[in-house]
């Protein structure tokens, strides 16, 4: 029987890539959005992975979500907590509108989706959390305050929530990922791209596929004892200690 894997923000760059990988290994994947329709139907043709819009910030559009998610496809099993924004300025001119917005997304979104599977999981003794965060999120970044914070604490919201899993047969883990070679970084001016790649020991941008391949890993039986643990793929650029 295979197992049903959520993607949050899963029809576009590094939550594509995760969605296909999946689906690659055998899962039967659901990838939610927000709100780009065009990219949510390219994903479904070029994939076959089935789409779902919801807000992931608004706890009762999750439930509704999720509840036509295991409708269509059954109990969800995998949970990637990969939706997420930014909304950059300095913090001295920062609103309270992109403070608020950025971690509603970014951070509240994990706890709307995973508390609302967390019981089925728990009942089932099997399930696998893996929250997407950011280098940014281990080291800070000028101009990103509010995306920052809201990374860290998925990094916070992984290590506690890895201990109250663990004796269920459920792993929490978390990714965090460096620079990757996604239309959002590529959009970044080529002067300031060359000064970010030149910082990353490996001498280039990730790839979406080497985030997804290491979710894949995760959410499979063969990571059963990896819990609690952050995964740093950034090519060298930030070693946590």
């Amino acid at each position: 029987m295979s197992r049903t894997a959520l993607v949050t923000g899963g029809t576009r760059g590094i939550g594509l890539a995760i969605s296909k990988g999946l689906k690659a290994a055998g899962y039967k994947v659901a990838a939610n959005y927000g709100g780009n329709d065009e990219a949510a139907k390219a994903c479904e043709q070029e994939t076959g992975v089935k789409c779902y819009k919801f807000d992931v910030s608004d706890f009762d559009a999750v439930g509704a979500g999720l509840a036509q998610i295991e409708n269509d496809l059954g109990p969800i099993d995998v949970v990637v907590n990969n939706a997420g924004i930014t909304w950059d300025g300095p913090f001295h001119k920062m609103s309270a509108e992109q403070w608020r917005k950025v971690i509603a997304v970014d951070l509240d979104s994990a706890f709307n989706v995973t508390r609302q599977v967390w019981e089925g999981m728990r009942e089932r003794g099997f399930g696998r959390v893996i929250n997407i965060s950011s280098i940014n999120g281990q080291k800070g970044q000028f101009g990103q305050v509010n995306y920052s914070a809201a990374k860290a604490g998925l990094i916070g919201f992984t290590k506690a929530l890895a201990q109250e899993g663990a004796k269920k047969g459920i792993t929490v883990n978390v990714v965090c990922p460096g620079y990757i070679d996604t239309d959002m970084v590529r959009a970044v001016p080529e002067k300031v791209l060359e000064s970010i790649i030149a910082t990353v020991p490996v001498g280039r941008l990730g790839k979406a596929e080497e985030i997804a391949s290491m979710c894949t890993y995760l959410a499979s039986e063969d990571a059963a004892f990896i819990t609690g643990a952050t995964m740093t793929v950034n090519g060298a650029q930030y070693i946590a200690g």
